[in-house]
């Protein structure tokens, strides 16, 4: 296990790694940019790796020993804090803990029906929520960091098998004043004019790569101007007449002043969000409670969906 200090210079590390700027991380952990600074130089010196280049007096950007490093110390922390909530459960006599996760713009809806899930044979479960990336949940639940993960458009890989249980259509957010805006469903001709806003790849590879896929076959070349993490932040880009953004269903709550949602009327932009698990999994537990949250959706299923494999029987 980990020393305090230790995990204090991971997190510091990976705070530096999100913001790539002293300032910023400094204040995001509460303390002084020259302690920062300290610990970053012996996490640094200790190990005898570089894991930041720096640019400038202020600001950083990852080596690609760094980039190594980051991913792991954060499967570090990851690990440090299940065994802190399990070591909890077990104090306080609960039965057990199950951790999920899910993207940071999930469609509430799907967090609430994870939340009002009982068990009979595990009264007293306990649910813990993380919220990252798709590429970071699907990672989570191959390495046995999370027992289950909501994602939308996985991609397809033997080491894990995926349920679907909703369809996340894309749509697109565009000023009022845009010319497609009265339309009641747009393509991607409609947009060819105008940067784009889209979610960061790391953040959605499939569905990043299916528009540019997409762009291809229409022949557009896009102007892509933006990467963004959120749904907050293509909608106020879009609001600031910046271009125009391409979301989730899950996102299309959001909203903002001189801002309309539009729907595509592309088939191949709508994708599934699936149930996933690692398909080794042999836990009762978490075999049980994806198929009472199936069972939850069977209804709104608009395709067959592949049936996860569970390893124990119903």
């Amino acid at each position: 296990m980990f020393s305090r200090v230790e995990v204090r210079h991971l997190q510091a590390v990976l705070v530096l790694a999100e913001e790539l700027n002293f300032t910023r991380a400094a204040d995001t952990l509460y303390i002084t940019q020259s302690a920062l600074s300290k610990q970053i130089n012996e996490i640094e010196k200790q190990h005898r790796l570089h894991l930041f280049a720096r640019k400038n007096k202020k600001n950083v950007e990852l080596t690609e020993v760094g980039h190594t490093f980051v991913e792991e110390a954060r499967s570090a922390l990851l690990h440090i804090d299940r065994a802190v909530q399990l070591g909890y459960a077990v104090r306080d006599g609960r039965d057990s803990v199950l951790t999920i996760g899910h993207s940071p713009d999930a469609d509430q809806s799907w967090v609430s029906a994870i939340l009002a899930i009982r068990l009979h044979l595990y009264p007293k479960l306990r649910i813990q929520l993380i919220s990252e990336f798709s590429s970071e949940l699907v990672r989570s639940v191959m390495s046995g960091e999370l027992n289950l993960a909501l994602v939308t458009a996985p991609p397809e890989n033997s080491q894990i098998t995926t349920a679907a249980f909703a369809q996340a259509p894309l749509y697109a957010a565009l000023p009022q004043t845009h010319a497609a805006a009265q339309k009641k469903d747009i393509t991607l001709q409609d947009l060819a004019k105008d940067d784009w806003i889209l979610f960061a790849r790391r953040a959605r590879p499939v569905v990043h790569d299916a528009i540019m896929e997409a762009a291809r076959r229409e022949g557009i070349a896009p102007k892509h101007a933006h990467d963004i993490h959120t749904a907050q932040q293509a909608v106020h880009l879009a609001s600031e007449h910046v271009g125009v953004a391409i979301l989730t269903k899950s996102a299309v709550a959001v909203g903002a002043q001189g801002v309309v949602v539009k729907p595509f009327s592309d088939a191949s932009l709508c994708f599934e969000t699936c149930v996933i698990i690692r398909t080794d999994n042999s836990s009762r537990l978490a075999n049980e409670f994806a198929r009472s949250f199936l069972r939850r959706y069977e209804p709104q299923r608009c395709l067959p969906p592949k049936q996860l494999e569970l390893s124990l029987s119903a």
